[in-house]
């Protein structure tokens, strides 16, 4: 099976079975793509069982290949990937997005999470 991003943001629809299916959004940051800022990226990723076996990011602009196998870790470049080991969240960075929805009920839920997550306080 496939899914891709751009039809889905198209309103067509789509089911996630158990089927081995990729997903693909060809690009991804397209805001950030018609407003030249440099963060887009080519996103694959392939589920069986609903669940990720694989995902493939590569940063068109960086030209940065970053991938992850189930199991086997993340790399960049083929170099491997490692979390950070800070678990005290008033010392993290905060990095969010609003999305494209504009319907008004989505856009108040969103600002309430944020209004949660900033009064942690947290970097951002």
């Amino acid at each position: 099976s496939f899914i891709g991003e751009e039809s889905v943001a198209a309103g067509e629809g789509s089911i996630l079975t158990d089927n081995p299916t990729w997903i693909i959004d060809p690009v991804d940051g397209t805001t950030n793509f018609v407003h030249r800022f440099p963060f887009v990226a080519v996103s694959i990723g392939f589920v069986v069982n609903k669940k990720v076996e694989f995902g493939i990011v590569y940063s068109c602009i960086e030209d940065k290949m970053y991938t992850a196998r189930k199991g086997k870790g993340a790399f960049c470049n083929g170099q491997k990937l490692q979390v950070s080991g800070q678990e005290d969240i008033t010392k993290s960075l905060l990095v969010t997005e609003l999305g494209s929805n504009r319907d008004p009920e989505t856009i108040k839920i969103i600002l309430s999470n944020m209004e949660r997550l900033l009064s942690i306080p947290v970097h951002g």
